[in-house]
């Protein structure tokens, strides 16, 4: 028997999922322009790097929104998210894919669960909050919640610069498939303690750099 959610956690790590995932690098494409990412080995370095940092606390994030059923408890979250995220750019990025993300929830589940509507998450949540709620109306437990936004923090990347950098599909797939117990050792570091206070807060100021000099460009072909 497959645990509950199991398929509507394959859903939500889809990257065909209509949510606009697909317009944002997560920092590749300016990594890429200032010569840090270039090829495959290079690309894996950047991956673990954002996993480490970034992912962790994305999937912090959805883990704890994924146990939450109160409005007054997701509009914290969403401010414990904003002190996660010191990029402007980053925060911009991380509440236009929420938005995306929440129109397609909207559409497949009438609500998060019995005492939260979606509306309470506001027009423009945090992308990982959105995730952890999604996965909540889904049926499925925070650890999964958690390892869909640790694996997203590394597939859409990896999916941009395959097709900024024209690499080989089949070596950014197994770049991917190298990094899954990473990924699942920061899924499960960051379910370690969902209280809010205590959810992982890494930040890395080179993916914050990356964040403001990509947004400060005029010529780009993804958002973020």
């Amino acid at each position: 028997m497959f645990a509950p959610g199991t398929a509507a956690l394959l859903a939500l790590a889809d990257q065909r999922l209509p949510s606009g995932g697909h317009v944002h690098s997560g920092g590749v494409e300016q990594a890429i322009t200032d010569g840090l990412v270039s090829g495959v080995r290079s690309l894996e370095r950047f991956l673990e790097r954002r996993l480490r940092t970034t992912g962790l606390v994305t999937a912090g994030l959805a883990a704890a929104a994924s146990t939450l059923d109160q409005e007054l408890k997701i509009t914290e979250l969403d401010a414990e998210a904003d002190a996660r995220t010191p990029s402007p750019a980053q925060r911009l990025a991380s509440r236009a894919q929420g938005r995306g993300l929440l129109r397609t929830a909207k559409a497949a589940w009438a609500a998060p669960s019995a005492t939260l509507n979606w509306s309470d998450l506001g027009a423009r949540p945090h992308h990982p909050i959105v995730l952890g709620c999604a996965a909540r109306a889904g049926g499925i437990e925070p650890e999964g919640a958690a390892l869909a936004a640790a694996y997203l923090s590394v597939s859409a990347p990896s999916t941009a610069a395959q097709r900024l950098l024209a690499l080989d599909p089949v070596a950014v797939a197994a770049v991917t498939v190298r990094l899954s117990p990473v990924i699942e050792e920061i899924a499960a570091v960051a379910v370690h303690n969902l209280e809010m206070s205590q959810l992982p807060d890494d930040s890395d100021p080179l993916l914050d750099l990356l964040a403001e000099r990509h947004a400060a460009r005029e010529e780009r072909l993804f958002a973020s």
